[in-house]
């Protein structure tokens, strides 16, 4: 990639952060918009859970093609077509007559969205080179995260109160053909320096990974053990397979190298903790709100707000003290506040009282504002630049697969607990195994934060790199020096 002025590089930051906003709002604004579908479809928690969980799973299953593809063929173009899936599935979303085609849209979505997060994160990587620029930039775009987490429940339910819960996918619409034409004109075009070639044994195998298991945890509470333990097994019979295949490649589509780097492994952890914290968050919030409390869509949002003001808040700050000082920082704050949230809605059932409720949506908002940054940070800081459209990607589908199995655990246990005949009566109590679920992901944070982010970690970091540069990269380098 050419050598960009610093308005150019501010330019292509924006037009991959719009990127990140429809994706980041779909997520903010469907969970508003539940309960209406839920009457409107005649949708079982079950079915809830699977309007969230087939976008994030087929996400988790395709990001790290996407991300290998466009280091191959170009991430500009992977990145255009993208929006445009994204954009059409968007469209079929607000068209589906019932459930099992709006799960089939939002898969259409998915397939979009794994060309988007991934392939814009390895284009701020290759467009920022500095790492102290680099930095501010991932905290910029944690900060889109904090704007759809802000806007997205108000915005949801303004349009779900007026115009109706189909309304909430048109937002991607005129988003996605800006990005679209601004991508076309301002994006440069960029690959890495050696193609990867294709893993689709790699790929069937992360799937088989990833469905069986997700189906398994969703489907246990109405389908009962002997159902789910056949996907489960096969899940795992997938696991073997992909870590026996995948080191005998030369271009695998998992590197399992990168996890000797104990920074990425815990960044990876971290992820997978933080997000399944978020969805099984905004999964339990929106559902008592509304569903409990009895608010109608506006008013849920509005009461999301302490919970995303302070994340938009303090994602730029996370930014800038990973540019200044590190990750471990970001990451001791965060894990300390999604613990401390998950405590106040576990043991003193926060729900309850309107100042618990509030303190426990603060301290949650701030806890994942500063969850961001850290984790892209560490995943792509020291991967050569070469495969950071892979490094970019695993971590991506670290967030989804922990979104994912966040709505399928914490709404298992939910659906588990609860009684459809005394359902307002029996939500806070069925909800507590699922608060201390997200204490724990909370605590997983911390102990990781501390762990994984001194010394010792960053020289294994340092050998990981090396051993994943190419020879003709070290020859050149040699040469250069």
């Amino acid at each position: 990639m050419p050598e960009l002025s610093p308005r150019r590089r501010l330019l292509v930051l924006a037009i991959c952060c719009m990127s990140l906003l429809i994706v980041s709002l779909d997520v903010t604004v469907l969970n508003v918009a539940l309960p209406a579908m839920q009457s409107d479809l005649h949708a079982s928690t079950a079915g809830l859970q699977w309007t969230i969980d087939a976008y994030t799973l087929v996400l988790a299953v395709l990001l790290m093609l996407a991300g290998s593809t466009a280091d191959r063929i170009g991430r500009k173009t992977v990145f255009m077509a993208g929006l445009v899936v994204f954009t059409i599935g968007s469209l079929l979303c607000s068209l589906a007559p019932n459930l099992e085609l709006l799960v089939a849209a939002r898969m259409v979505q998915a397939v979009g969205g794994s060309m988007l997060n991934p392939v814009a994160m390895s284009i701020i990587t290759n467009t920022f080179t500095d790492p102290r620029e680099r930095a501010r930039a991932i905290g910029v775009w944690g900060a889109v995260v904090g704007i759809s987490m802000a806007a997205g429940p108000l915005l949801g339910g303004l349009l779900v109160e007026s115009v109706g819960w189909r309304s909430i996918f048109w937002l991607n619409l005129p988003i996605g053909l800006v990005a679209l034409l601004a991508t076309l004109r301002y994006v440069p075009e960029s690959r890495a320096p050696k193609a990867r070639r294709p893993d689709p044994v790699g790929q069937l195998l992360v799937i088989a990974l990833f469905g069986p298991l997700t189906y398994a945890i969703i489907e246990a509470p109405e389908a009962g053990a002997s159902t789910s333990l056949p996907f489960a097994a096969v899940s795992l019979a997938a696991l073997i397979g992909l870590l026996r295949y995948e080191p005998r490649r030369a271009e695998p589509l998992v590197d399992l190298r990168f996890f000797r780097s104990v920074p990425f492994s815990g960044a990876t952890v971290v992820a997978v903790a933080a997000f399944a914290a978020l969805g099984g968050f905004l999964f339990l919030s929106t559902l008592y709100l509304q569903n409990v409390r009895g608010l109608d869509a506006l008013h849920a949002g509005l009461w999301m707000l302490p919970m995303a003001v302070p994340m938009f808040l303090c994602a730029p700050l996370s930014g800038r003290l990973v540019g200044s000082r590190g990750p471990r920082l970001p990451l001791l704050i965060s894990g300390a506040a999604i613990t401390t949230s998950g405590l106040l809605f576990a043991v003193f059932e926060a729900e309850t009282s309107d100042v618990t409720l509030f303190l426990g949506y603060v301290l949650f908002g701030v806890g994942f504002g500063f969850v961001n940054a850290p984790i892209t940070n560490t995943a792509v800081s020291g991967m050569p630049r070469g495969q950071a459209g892979v490094a970019a990607a695993v971590a991506s589908t670290s967030r989804q697969l922990g979104q994912t199995l966040g709505v399928a655990v914490i709404g298992a246990v939910l659906a588990a607990g609860v009684s459809t005949s005394a359902y307002r009566a029996t939500f806070v109590s069925a909800a507590v195994p699922g608060w201390w679920i997200l204490t724990g992901c909370g605590a997983v944070v911390l102990v990781l934060g501390a762990v994984t982010t001194g010394s010792w970690a960053r020289r294994t970091a340092e050998r990981t790199a090396r051993r994943l540069e190419s020879p003709e990269v070290r020859e050149a380098a040699g040469l250069s020096a």
